[in-house]
């Protein structure tokens, strides 16, 4: 197999797992669709810093401790479930407590007073920073990254090729993936933005979206 052709395969593995509904996809559409660009554009570069991460780890042979020690994959195992709950949680509360306050008492002065010139939410302290430390601590905290691309990626780095540099290659093939979609994402998230200035519907959208990562972290925490 040659290297274009090992490209070409692995992007449309990973193009089909990319598409597929998850728990990044949640938190894309639910940190743009409340209108915090800077914070959904810090997730996005904080989960394909992660998957970078990741794809390197591997094609330098470390990752491959992780699926040898079943103490390792545990301990990042439960990490990671305790992370996504700790986080679905917050998501839950923090935004019940806030939805009411504008209820209560935010009206036209409120929610203009929350938006920019052109309408827009004004970033929330740390926006990009934030959103990266927390897609990068999701993508991370979950071995299942780890052991796709242990068991993945070496059967597309042809024979008779560098296989550190073919490995990151074909991972930034996964980024370059992830980056487009989260376009869309982030592109179809701002279009339901109006809806969402409602201070019901930002409190329904986070509890969903709590509810989702919530369940993720207990999916992790079960699975074997």
């Amino acid at each position: 197999m040659e290297m274009t052709t090992a490209l070409w395969s692995f992007a449309l593995v990973v193009g089909l797992l990319t598409l597929t509904p998850g728990l990044d996809t949640a938190l894309i559409l639910r940190t743009s669709a409340l209108g915090h660009r800077r914070q959904a554009w810090g997730v996005v570069l904080g989960i394909q810093t992660g998957t970078l991460l990741w794809g390197t780890l591997t094609s330098a042979g470390v990752t491959a401790l992780l699926t040898a020690s079943r103490i390792g994959y545990e301990v990042l195992r439960w990490a990671g479930a305790a992370y996504l709950v700790w986080m679905g949680i917050g998501m839950i509360r923090a935004r019940v407590k806030d939805g009411d306050a504008d209820a209560d008492g935010g009206g036209a002065a409120g929610e203009e007073a929350a938006s920019g010139p052109k309408g827009e939410d004004k970033a929330p302290a740390g926006g990009l920073a934030s959103g990266w430390r927390r897609g990068l601590l999701t993508n991370l905290l979950n071995p299942k990254v780890g052991v796709f691309y242990v068991a993945m990626l070496p059967q597309f780095i042809p024979a008779g090729v560098p296989h550190f540099a073919a490995g990151v290659a074909l991972t930034c093939v996964h980024v370059v993936e992830g980056l487009l979609w989260s376009v869309v994402l982030v592109g179809f998230a701002r279009a339901l933005r109006g809806w969402l200035r409602r201070p019901a519907a930002r409190r329904a959208m986070d509890r969903v979206t709590g509810v989702v990562v919530v369940g993720f972290g207990v999916k992790l925490a079960v699975s074997d």
